[in-house]
């Protein structure tokens, strides 16, 4: 006689052959944006390279190199090489200008908030007029806290792409990490103190410095 398998049975049977499939599956995460992108470029991540250096050695460098402001500005003026040697860095390729590390302590005398581009006008010698423009953000200009450092150098990256982005990177780790909780209402007249770095300026312009710490109002 033919052995029929109750109708019940072939749910169960179903399932269990389901569950065997599944058994030799492996589930593969997706990738982030971040992700993609680093392994797209052969594992370039320039957030986690200026990450993992910061407190290690970007801090630590600018500590040392930096002087007061005045002191670096009026060095420059005088005798530029000198100001170069003890505080500045630039790559030895290309025409940058000289970056100089400094510490800014003064007064803000006009805070600029409701562009993206923000910044604090800033008085170090107490004549009323501004001697220093520190950036605030969240929109920062130039690559100046990449370039005055002495450890890092262009030879080490793939392009100028990476040149670049690696710099643009500084600027968004400080941004998150300090500028974008900084207090942006009745900043005028209150101090601020400031460590960074600043591209040696044109005649008659004030120094347009990228803060790695900053302080206002004690």
């Amino acid at each position: 006689m033919p052995h029929f398998r109750p109708a019940a049975s072939i749910p169960l049977c179903l399932a269990l052959a389901a569950l065997v499939a599944l058994s030799g599956c492996k589930i593969i995460k997706t990738p982030t944006a971040e992700e993609a992108a680093e392994a797209a470029s052969g594992g370039f991540n320039p957030a986690r390279q200026v990450a993992g250096i910061w407190d290690s050695k970007v801090i630590p460098f600018l500590e040392t190199r930096a002087g007061p402001y005045q002191d670096v500005s009026a060095l420059a003026k005088s005798d530029l090489d000198a100001a170069a040697a003890k505080y500045g860095h630039k790559e030895k390729e290309g025409s940058a200008p000289w970056t100089f590390a400094a510490k800014v302590s003064g007064t803000i005398i006009k805070a600029e908030t409701t562009s993206r581009a923000g910044y604090l006008d800033t008085d170090v010698d107490g004549d009323g007029k501004a001697d220093v423009r520190i950036q605030i953000g969240p929109v920062i200009r130039g690559t100046a806290i990449r370039d005055s450092l002495d450890f890092v150098n262009f030879n080490e990256f793939k392009n100028q792409i990476q040149w670049a982005e690696f710099g643009k990177a500084f600027n968004t780790h400080v941004n998150g990490l300090t500028l974008e909780k900084l207090p942006r209402d009745g900043l005028e007249g209150k101090k601020v103190e400031a460590l960074g770095a600043y591209p040696l300026p044109s005649s008659g312009q004030p120094a347009l410095l990228t803060p790695a710490t900053i302080t206002i109002g004690g």
